[in-house]
């Protein structure tokens, strides 16, 4: 039975995440959530305990699916950030999940998976800065933000600003965060090649 269990849980976890993109962690109903998933009410409670467990829960698999999908590369952080930018066009419930996150559970103690990645990838940018792989203009907790930053500078437009500007293409907008990237790294708007 634990290939049925395994199945039930991930229908569950798949539900949930459109779920809770869609309407955030307070509108979302678990009663949708089942059904979609087809199964029934206690079965969330039973795999996950509560609502705000389940999010957890889907948060966490963004988190791993993020480090599996873009491992950071600190001798190519251009094309890092543009990865991860790439997986924003490609994921877009991602971006929708963690605006939820933070306009809802602000407050709440930090999930530990996220918490760790991102320390993880502290500690290798501050490591590369110490190998003079990477400059040390900025804290490598700072570099990391900004980094993050741009990969998602185009989840958070408005509509109003793609009708004014025009749409781009994933590998437009991917491209434009990798020349950015290139450019923070390099202390100069002339020099388009970087460091990383």
């Amino acid at each position: 039975m634990p290939g049925k269990a395994d199945a039930t849980r991930q229908r569950l976890l798949d539900a949930a995440m459109a779920e809770f993109a869609e309407y955030g962690i307070a509108g979302a109903r678990v009663d949708r959530i089942a059904a979609v998933a087809g199964t029934n009410k206690a079965q969330i409670y039973h795999y996950f305990g509560s609502k705000d467990q389940l999010f957890d829960a889907v948060f966490t698999g963004i988190v791993e699916m993020v480090v599996r999908e873009t491992p950071l590369d600190v001798h190519d952080l251009p094309g890092y950030a543009a990865a991860l930018a790439r997986g924003y066009d490609a994921h877009p419930q991602v971006a929708r999940l963690a605006t939820w996150q933070r306009l809802e559970r602000a407050e709440d103690p930090p999930i530990p998976r996220a918490v760790e990645s991102t320390r993880t990838k502290i500690e290798a940018i501050a490591k590369a800065q110490a190998d003079g792989v990477l400059p040390t203009e900025f804290p490598a907790g700072v570099l990391l933000g900004l980094l993050l930053s741009l990969a998602a500078a185009w989840t958070s437009v408005s509509p109003h600003y793609t009708a004014a500007v025009g749409a781009m293409t994933p590998d437009e907008r991917a491209g434009y965060v990798e020349a950015a990237v290139r450019r923070l790294l390099s202390g100069g708007p002339g020099d388009t090649e970087g460091r990383a």
